[in-house]
């Protein structure tokens, strides 16, 4: 586990892939287009891949004990995010478009590009076997509950999104790997590393191109809006931060950070999908995304001092 510089100058790393994404994006190197082409590539590729990849490891009890943590940390955090959500949405005045979104926001965060971009340099492929499991319920959550928020009673929910998209399909294969005593053979292995790998640098350019379509405009709405910010504060900060009881019950420190961190992402522009398929404030969705992503250069460095503080 890296001290609090060493995870400081590895999050620069990160960084730095993202500047790299916003300036081939300003000097137009890629086009209008690239955030939804990384998207699916990573999506239906890389992130497969990378999962695929990281649960090719020998069973344990102390593996399946370590699991179950992460499933109670992930059930009880995101409970807590829909309570609040809902609570923060009914104290609002948001105009009726902007209700779904405002909860959409709150509970769910951008675990998939930037939180394994995040587990990966902290705990390499441990990281990554790790956030899969955390990220379980959220998979499950996001393909049901999300769509509720925008939906409601419209129409049916898509049993086969829910269970036949490429994060879920991913990690139960390999959940099965990992549970039979096989392997994948050495060459499979290897393109599924080599692809997997990808992943990190595609999702922070990923993100950096995401932040190059920022108008001027925007800047101003954000710091006028205390909606937004309230969200942003909460997502980030206070969200994450009631993890730390379990500190507790001693809960093995990497299990910790890791919950810490992924609970502490910047919300997921999922969200902006769904308000624009749904007819929900798409505009609105994208700059409570942009707020939060900008802010968490800041929160996430800053909650890895405070559970290393707790630990310490």
């Amino acid at each position: 586990m890296y001290s609090t510089g060493e995870f400081v100058q590895e999050m620069l790393v990160l960084y730095s892939i993202a500047i790299l994404g916003f300036i081939v994006r300003k000097t137009g190197i890629l086009n209008e287009n690239t955030n939804d082409v990384l998207t699916q590539l990573i999506l239906y590729i890389t992130l497969p891949a990378l999962i695929l990849f990281s649960l090719d490891i020998p069973f344990s009890v102390t593996i399946i004990k370590e699991f179950l943590w992460l499933i109670s940390m992930s059930v009880y955090i995101l409970g807590i995010s829909i309570f609040l959500a809902m609570w923060m949405k009914r104290r609002s005045r948001l105009p009726e478009k902007q209700n779904s979104v405002y909860e959409g926001l709150i509970i769910f965060g951008n675990q998939g590009f930037i939180g394994y971009a995040v587990c990966f340099i902290l705990l390499g492929e441990q990281g990554i076997v790790y956030l899969t499991m955390f990220n379980l319920c959220y998979l499950i959550l996001v393909w049901t509950y999300g769509i509720y928020l925008f939906n409601k009673s419209k129409e049916t929910l898509s049993w086969k999104n829910t269970f036949l998209n490429p994060g879920f399909l991913s990690t139960l294969i390999g959940l099965i790997i990992f549970l039979l005593p096989v392997s994948w053979p050495n060459m499979v292995s290897k393109g599924l590393e080599s692809v997997g790998k990808m992943t990190i640098p595609l999702s922070m350019m990923m993100i950096g191109s995401l932040l190059a379509n920022i108008k001027y405009n925007d800047f101003f709405l954000l710091m006028k809006n205390s909606y937004l910010w309230k969200m942003a504060l909460t997502k980030l900060l206070f969200i994450p931060l009631l993890l730390l009881p379990f500190a507790a019950v001693y809960v093995p420190f990497p299990l910790l950070v890791i919950a810490v961190l992924v609970s502490g992402m910047p919300s997921a522009p999922t969200i902006s999908l769904y308000s624009q398929k749904y007819g929900a404030d798409t505009h609105f969705a994208s700059l409570g995304v942009l707020l939060t992503t900008l802010l968490c250069i800041i929160t996430i460095p800053f909650l890895y001092i405070i559970v290393n503080l707790i630990n310490s």
